[in-house]
């Protein structure tokens, strides 16, 4: 049972807060805090047998700690990866005479093998489901006389279109993939599919290739190549052909794509197609942490415009990214101009909102839902007309409606499922709280010597005496319905009590020795009344926040 626990706690311990040093620390202050705790948990310096025992479970801890940050090596990767990136399969076959950054590139490459691996035996599904609806009834109607509106009855909203597309990758080897897609779609009660195989391989570093077969009931076969690479660090270009056998005939097509890194956030582009629908294309696209901008020229021969977007992003409250976003795009066919919102309402969902005014479009509300991999999308057409009110009711309804979700559903939803969440995650760590508390409580009874030495040693010098401690939840006059959870961790910070100073580093306090969690997933601060040339002084710091006492105001 000792083994186990102690192997449970090395899996879970933060090494530096077990040593009390920083996350910088040299070899000497790594050495001497382990001097220190060996001092004070060696096994030969109890006779009582329980806590001999326990002394020798916590001396365990702070010896492989030690050796742990003390390799240069294994520190380099345990700063990375944790302790279990020790355990990487083929990780014993490394040299141990390698530098810590040799070291960092041959655990990387052992981990990408081991992905490797574990991609050959998993496939990438993507879907896309377009659900077209027809809502023109519901302002167009109301443009006619009133004599000839029909008498009664509701709007007729329908659904006029509808395109379903799926894709999934196999990996064949560490350099091969296999593609398989398909598409449906049905437009006014007539429709189609289609499917393809696409192979391809990644030549080197720099390029890769790929070959495509397909076919469909609209189109006949189809057979394509695209070969992608790296010219320098900052270009890169692509080519793709292809040939399409329908009872029209051969139809060849041609495309190269040329790109450059203009900066760290902008890249240009230029395209050229020569097919069916030959054109060319240049557009320059910049993307940083709070924005998006696209400009986009294309002169063709069914299709020619000119595009600019703008997408500003910003974070509220929950972290959540928000992106606005404004389009413009005047062509040969008419001017459309589009708005909208996109924000994050999971994890792993996106919604996005987005109103197209054109001409001769008409008014559309466009809504798309991001799951994972999927992609649902659901464009609105509410008028052909430029009708204010179309305007309107595009802009508004969604924002209403989705403040109302927000509310009703999605904030309520979340709350209860962050309990729901922190309550199984007490429930699971009930029992490993249980050995910790037993633990704290085994150090201790360990440091109640030292402890004596260390108050006898301050009081001659009128020192740094910690007169209580307490660490966890603590209540405030906002909450005094709530219970406080703390502990008592005043023996084991005078343990720590060093000429006359106390210092934490920058972690979190439960791994300290005597220190456990009171409060599992709550927020926790640290609480001490210490007395220091005669004076008493009070100061309350963070979990994460470093400690450093007798300020120098103190001195």
């Amino acid at each position: 049972m000792a083994a186990t626990a102690v192997e449970d706690d090395l899996d879970n311990q933060d090494y530096y807060s077990l040593l009390n040093v920083r996350r910088e620390a040299t070899s000497e202050e790594l050495k001497s805090s382990y001097r220190r705790l060996c001092m004070l948990y060696h096994p030969d310096k109890h006779r009582d047998p329980e806590l001999k025992r326990q002394a020798e479970q916590l001396f365990n801890l702070v010896h492989q700690a030690y050796e742990v940050l003390s390799d240069p090596q294994s520190r380099a990767i345990y700063d990375i990866y944790g302790k279990r990136g020790l355990e990487v399969e083929g990780w014993e076959v490394v040299e141990r005479k390698r530098t810590p950054a040799e070291i960092r590139e041959e655990f990387v490459r052992l981990q990408r093998e081991r992905d490797e691996r574990r991609l050959q035996q998993r496939t990438n599904p993507k879907g896309t489901i377009s659900v077209g609806v027809d809502a023109t009834d519901l302002f167009d109607r109301y443009e006619e006389d009133f004599e000839d509106a029909s008498s009664g009855g509701f709007p007729q909203v329908e659904i006029n279109k509808m395109h379903i597309s799926q894709s999934i990758e196999a990996p064949l080897t560490a350099k091969d993939t296999a593609v398989l897609s398909g598409s449906l779609s049905t437009h006014n009660g007539s429709g189609g599919g289609s499917i393809s195989l696409v192979l391809r391989r990644v030549t080197s570093i720099k390029g890769w290739g790929e070959v495509e077969f397909g076919a469909g009931d609209m189109q006949g076969p189809l057979f394509g190549m695209k070969v992608f690479r790296n010219l320098t660090p900052r270009c890169f270009a692509s080519a793709q052909c292809g040939v399409q056998f329908s009872s029209r005939g051969v139809r060849p097509s041609v495309t190269t794509l040329f790109a450059r890194h203009l900066d760290n956030n902008t890249v240009g582009y230029l395209q050229w197609r020569w097919g069916t629908q030959s054109s060319m294309n240049t557009s320059i696209v910049r993307d940083t942490k709070s924005s998006h901008f696209t400009f986009a020229l294309q002169l063709g021969v069914l299709h020619s415009f000119v595009m600019m977007s703008y997408q500003y992003k910003f974070q509220d409250e929950d972290q959540t990214k928000v992106k606005g976003t404004v389009k413009y795009v005047s062509g040969f066919f008419g001017t459309v101009v589009e708005y909208g919102v996109e924000r994050k309402i999971s994890q792993h969902s996106i919604l996005g909102a987005t109103v197209s005014i054109g001409v001769p479009q008409g008014v559309s509300l466009k809504l798309k839902l991001n799951r994972a991999s999927q992609t649902y999308f659901f464009p609105i057409h509410l008028t052909d007309q430029l009708l204010p009110s179309a305007v309107f009711y595009a802009t508004v309804g969604p924002l209403v409606f989705y403040l109302a979700i927000q509310r009703l559903i999605i904030w309520p939803y979340t709350r209860a499922q962050k309990e729901q969440d922190l309550e199984k995650q007490r429930e699971s760590a009930a029992l490993d709280i249980n050995r910790k508390k037993q633990e704290a409580e085994s150090a201790i009874l360990l440091m109640q010597e030292s402890v004596r030495r260390i108050i006898e040693a301050e009081e001659s010098k009128m020192g740094l005496i910690i007169l209580n401690a307490w660490y966890g939840k603590f209540v405030t006059n906002n909450r005094r319905q709530e219970r406080a959870k703390v502990i008592d961790v005043t023996v084991p910070l005078q343990c720590l009590v060093k000429d006359s100073k106390l210092i934490l580093t920058e972690a979190s306090k439960v791994g300290l020795p005597g220190f456990y969690d009171p409060c599992v997933g709550e927020e926790k601060s640290l609480k001490l009344l210490y007395q220091f040339r005669g004076l008493m002084h009070q100061v309350l710091s963070g979990d994460m926040e470093p400690l450093r006492i007798p300020k120098q105001c103190e001195c």
